[in-house]
């Protein structure tokens, strides 16, 4: 992460054990190398046990170190925590809507500190309700738990995950542009999380981690967020890094005293694969997982639109062929399709049915690759007993995480360059992207999107284990002659030296 940090203010509580508030945001946020500014709205008297006193500055105070901030250190985000009093929420309120005059796109990421971990409250009725009518409205993310999103509803206790989704629903209502409703005050032995964001809903999922050492895990989740959405991602991808800040801290948390001691926010997060989420799929109750290749090292991967193609692209020498006929009621479909596998398979090569999962199992072909759009839709637990592999098309955070919930043959990732395969919304993720989800991901990666001989050298060099190319080898004067080249280039020793070295956290594919 090159440049300027983005500078982020931090408006809430100091912690005098140093576990939690203050304390833990700016350790998050060194974590994701941006620069954290503090505005002390409380001090609290605490350790490890208990929570001793609580004093709300004064109004007058917080306002003036927000102005001093805002003349020399404009935020690209705010994170707010414990803010003591009902008239401190509305001098930040009132600064917020002062700085969003100057920047309509200031992401604020309300963690609604209503009550510590020992027990003690922090927010009486009217706190409560300047929450609901003049923070949340604000809000671009709000982050509580369980037991904080029904005080905010003035509800009871949400039990089950639909009580959960609903309450969610509620809280956006009001007018928050996203919500994540976090687990870390449930039980069992996972940490689920539900969000509910603008470009996408559905739940987080990791193993718990078994600690009892878990003091300033909301501090430090919001304050990822907000950290990762000044650097330029959308809300559910802020969300995602924040859970795998926050499980990595959990994994380095500490003793500090007689009770629950801190976790601890350090660098390095976003490159260990046990961080990375589940995220649920749309439709599909179970998430079965898939065989793994035949042959991992894929290499030039054809992708190709009729039988004809296929037979072409085998004979040539190509082992990895997809068949990519995308209209459902294209003449002559299933006879297209039945081809495409028998001369794969007297090939020896490994085939793909692009969508048609229902003829690829009738068929016997060897894999089927969808789209994300195509897995709800799909009976993956049938697929998956018919032996078939599985390859799935990602282009942001979360779809890696909706593929990574059921371990797939291989992800496929994209677009790396500007590509006129299809008209979609990201913006291509270039060789710095493809080299970290080939280091992160302990799959088989496929590199698809504007792939000729250069772009795909330098993929192979990115760590990749195949590379799709699809005009490269069809808009060719010489099908023959381009596939040569490119097995050369992708296959070669030299082609499969890693040159591009991963970066810590990839570059967002949406514009926030």
């Amino acid at each position: 992460m090159n440049g300027t940090p983005p500078i982020i203010w931090t408006v809430a509580g100091s912690d005098s054990g140093g576990g939690a508030g203050l304390q833990a945001d700016l350790r998050a946020l060194d974590a994701f190398d941006v620069h954290g500014c503090t505005a002390v709205a409380a001090v609290t008297a605490q350790n490890s046990v208990s929570v001793q006193r609580i004093d709300a500055v004064s109004p007058d105070l917080l306002d003036a170190q927000l102005a001093a901030l805002a003349t020399d250190m404009p935020p690209a985000a705010i994170k707010t925590g414990l803010l003591g009093s009902a008239a401190n929420l509305r001098v930040l309120a009132a600064w917020i809507d002062r700085l969003r005059r100057h920047n309509p796109a200031l992401a604020v990421v309300v963690d609604p500190v209503l009550r510590s971990s020992t027990g003690t409250s922090f927010a009486d009725e009217e706190l409560l309700r300047a929450y609901r009518h003049e923070l949340l409205p604000r809000a671009t993310l709000v982050t509580p738990n369980g037991a904080e999103a029904a005080a905010l509803l003035g509800a009871g206790a949400q039990h089950g995950r639909e009580d959960i989704e609903r309450a969610a629903k509620a809280l956006r209502d009001m007018g928050c542009g996203a919500i994540a409703i976090t687990g870390g005050d449930a039980s069992g032995d996972r940490s689920d999380d539900y969000a509910d964001t603008p470009h996408t809903s559905g739940w987080l999922s990791l193993p718990r981690v078994a600690t009892p050492h878990s003091h300033g895990t909301g501090c430090v989740f919001a304050s990822s967020a907000a950290a990762a959405m000044a650097r330029g991602f959308v809300a559910i991808e802020a969300l995602i890094l924040a859970k795998m800040a926050t499980t990595h801290a959990l994994r380095h948390s500490y003793a500090a005293g007689a009770g629950a001691g801190p976790v601890r926010a350090r660098a390095g997060f976003a490159l260990e694969s046990e961080n990375l989420p589940t995220f649920s799929i749309p439709g599909q109750s179970s998430t079965p997982h898939f065989a793994p290749l035949s042959h991992a090292a894929l290499g030039l991967y054809a992708v190709v639109d009729t039988s004809a193609w296929v037979r072409r692209v085998l004979d040539a020498g190509v082992r990895t062929v997809q068949l990519r006929i995308k209209d459902p009621n294209a003449p002559a479909l299933r006879r297209e399709i039945a081809d495409s596998v028998a001369a794969a398979r007297a090939a020896g090569a490994q085939l793909f049915i692009n969508d048609h999962w229902q003829a690829a199992i009738e068929e016997g072909a060897y894999g089927v690759h969808l789209g994300q759009e195509d897995l709800a839709a799909a009976d993956l637990a049938a697929i998956a007993r018919a032996g078939l592999r599985l390859g799935v098309s990602t282009h942001a955070y979360w779809e890696v995480c909706r593929a990574w919930a059921l371990k797939p043959s291989y992800i496929a990732c994209g677009p790396i360059h500007a590509t006129k395969a299809k008209a979609m919304p990201w913006v291509p993720q270039g060789n710095g992207n493809l080299a970290y989800w080939s280091a992160l991901l302990p799959l088989p990666v496929v590199a698809i999107g504007g792939m000729d001989v250069a772009r795909s050298t330098q993929a192979a060099q990115c760590g990749v284990a195949g590379v799709a190319v699809i005009s490269a080898i069809t808009a060719a004067p010489s099908p023959e002659a381009a596939i040569a080249a490119l097995m050369e280039t992708i296959d070669r020793p030299v082609g499969r030296t890693r040159q591009y070295q991963h970066v810590a956290l990839p570059q967002s594919t949406l514009s926030s």
